[in-house]
């Protein structure tokens, strides 16, 4: 069906619409146990030196709490708005965490690899790649998440010359 052609039901009639959406920012989202995203947060920025750019807190806090009980934090990491959210009710989740995966482009698979071990994560793997030639290292961060990493792809000089 045609984005301009969406039924919409008035009256309990179907009515067509001329209707367009326009998506503003596509944020990844990735859940972590509860009361978990403050850690997380640290974690993403000591290995991929990411920048907190805000953050929710639960409005609740108990008297016994030092800290406040932070259910989601937006996080800048290589360009993209990232939203690390507490897999509690409070925050609206109810996904199992550590569901996805991320791929990062680096110059240097070996150093991000050892970066995110130093830090908490487990490796994966590091290994060449067999199509591209390139270098790629794979980690499970302390939240379940595997981080991919990869050198950037270099163009073939056939590439290269259709460009020209």
């Amino acid at each position: 069906m045609a984005q301009e052609d969406v039924a919409a039901a008035v009256n309990g009639a179907s009515v067509v619409e001329k209707s367009v959406v326009t998506f503003t920012a596509y944020k990844p989202q990735l859940i972590v146990e509860a009361q978990k995203v403050g850690e997380a947060v640290a974690f993403y920025k000591t290995v991929f030196d990411a920048t907190e750019t805000g953050h929710s807190l639960y409005p609740k806090r108990k008297a016994d709490q030092e800290l406040p009980h932070v259910v989601s934090a937006e996080i800048k990491l290589a360009g993209v708005t990232v939203v690390v959210s507490d897999v509690s009710v409070h925050s609206g989740s109810t996904v199992k965490t550590g569901a996805t995966s991320a791929l990062l482009e680096t110059d240097d698979v070996e150093a991000a690899v050892a970066k995110a071990v130093a830090a908490g994560a487990v490796k994966v793997e590091v290994s060449e790649g067999e199509a591209d030639g390139g270098v790629k290292g794979k980690v499970t961060d302390p939240f379940g998440f595997t981080w991919i990493f990869v050198s950037p792809v270099e163009k073939s000089e056939k590439e290269e010359s259709k460009e020209a």
